[in-house]
């Protein structure tokens, strides 16, 4: 996967040395050249020196291509305002954006924008949110210990029943909107293909969960 991480702080820093060594192309963007050494000699990802919310320097990194979006500077003006460029302008899958102020979550998710307080949430948990792509995140719990997800409905459920997905205390299928309406199933109630599938899953769960909806014919 193709990310780019703008700022280079702790959580920044954190993000982009886990998504290297999971294999991930990273390029990260900071002002700051002492910010940028911090990621040290060895680094396999990019590096581009420059403001995150500048077009010609995201145009730089690759936004064009990029398959998904870290805004994790020290600002929330900033991080919303890049975060905001890469989403509508850009067209970027998947975008997280880094706040210190909690109340502003619900705002920037209204927007659209899938955001981490910091005082929730770690640099592993904004990765899962980043790499986890066949789940949309669209509300998280708590402190990020459980999410509610959407999902369209994979070809291999169609016919299957509530129940195939449910995990007591892990995965639990809250509604189904179909051809524009929604219902709350029941256990055995059947998905249809092009099923709009929300879910409540425990963070722990979430990789369960992709594996549960792309092993055909085995659930």
């Amino acid at each position: 996967m193709r990310v780019i991480v703008m700022g280079c702080g702790r959580v920044g820093l954190q993000v982009s040395q886990i998504l290297v060594s999971q294999g991930h192309d990273v390029t990260v963007i900071d002002h700051d050249a002492n910010a940028i050494a911090k990621l040290g000699p060895n680094f396999k990802g990019k590096v581009v020196r420059g403001l995150g919310f500048d077009r010609d320097v995201l145009t730089e990194a690759g936004v064009e291509r990029a398959e998904a979006f870290v805004a994790a500077s020290s600002s929330d003006n900033a991080n919303i305002v890049a975060a905001r460029i890469a989403r509508k302008i850009f067209q970027v899958p998947r975008v997280v954006a880094r706040l210190y102020d909690p109340l502003r979550a619900e705002i920037y998710q209204r927007l659209g924008l899938i955001t981490v307080s910091t005082t929730n949430w770690g640099a592993e948990r904004i990765c899962e949110v980043v790499t986890h792509t066949d789940l949309d995140v669209i509300y998280t719990f708590g402190r990020g210990e459980a999410s509610l997800v959407v999902i369209e409905a994979p070809p291999q459920l169609a016919g299957r029943t509530v129940n195939h997905l449910n995990v007591p205390g892990e995965i639990s299928v809250v509604s189904i909107v179909r051809d524009g309406q929604a219902f709350i199933p029941v256990t055995g109630s059947a998905f249809q293909d092009g099923d709009r599938v929300y879910l409540t899953v425990v963070s722990s769960a979430m990789e369960r969960l992709e594996q549960m909806i792309g092993m055909e014919g085995r659930m």
